[in-house]
């Protein structure tokens, strides 16, 4: 199972705010069976989200989309993926209603969240106000790192897939890739069911390389995993 990310703000794109979402869910995608495949950010642009979602999401079994659902101006996502699937933007009465016995001191700015693209469902905000919304194989949530941590594992179960995608990491200090390339490239070919992965580091004192092995194959893992631990270098 392979999913596609999309982390929409000028906030993001420019570097005013880094952008802890996409890896906080590529990992946590990964812990319930499914493989992110592309991870992209696109400035609050209509035409771009648009463009992004029409070409990704018939490409993956999930997308998954977080910014733009508050109230300013710069917040154009629910219009962008009405666009995007090419509908309209419709009123949903039992969201309007609880968003407005929730946020008393301004209902009428609160209310404004519950326009939805047709065809699509709420998903409850456990620690905001912004809910998120389903439509098709697309996910949106919101922006704010804590709301969408807590959005995502409200609804990690529909994300599971039947493995989890499980790793094993071997750090070797003083060494560099090129020692060891060759035993990366054979475990490549003899586990085609693993992704080997090598990550190196320079520092003043010298260098590193971590080597790391991931796959929802459990027992294609650990045969990988014994036969590196075995030829790589000891550190």
């Amino acid at each position: 199972m392979i999913a596609a990310l999309l982390t929409i703000g000028n906030e993001l794109v420019s570097g005013d705010v880094p952008n802890t979402n996409a890896a906080w869910l590529a990992k946590r995608l990964e812990a319930v069976g499914v493989r992110v495949v592309v991870a992209a950010s696109v400035p609050d642009e209509e035409e771009r989200i648009v463009d992004f979602v029409r070409r990704e999401a018939p490409r993956v079994d999930h997308l998954i989309v977080t910014g733009g659902l508050g109230g300013t101006p710069d917040d154009i996502t629910r219009e962008a993926l009405a666009a995007a699937f090419r509908v309209p933007q419709e009123n949903v009465p039992e969201l309007e209603a609880d968003l407005r016995a929730r946020f008393t001191r301004n209902p009428d700015y609160a209310a404004r969240w519950a326009l939805l693209p047709r065809g699509s469902r709420p998903l409850e905000n456990p620690r905001g106000g912004a809910p998120g919304f389903a439509i098709a194989n697309v996910w949106v949530l919101p922006g704010l790192p804590s709301e969408m941590e807590a959005m995502f594992d409200r609804y990690a179960d529909a994300f599971r897939a039947e493995a989890p995608i499980a790793s094993w990491r071997r750090v070797l200090d003083g060494h560099g890739e090129s020692e060891i390339a060759h035993l990366l490239v054979e475990a490549t070919a003899r586990w085609p069911a693993v992704a080997v992965g090598s990550y190196p580091t320079f520092f003043a004192a010298g260098r590193r390389v971590e080597v790391v092995l991931k796959s929802a194959d459990e027992a294609a893992l650990v045969e990988a995993a014994a036969w590196l631990d075995t030829v790589l270098p000891n550190t």
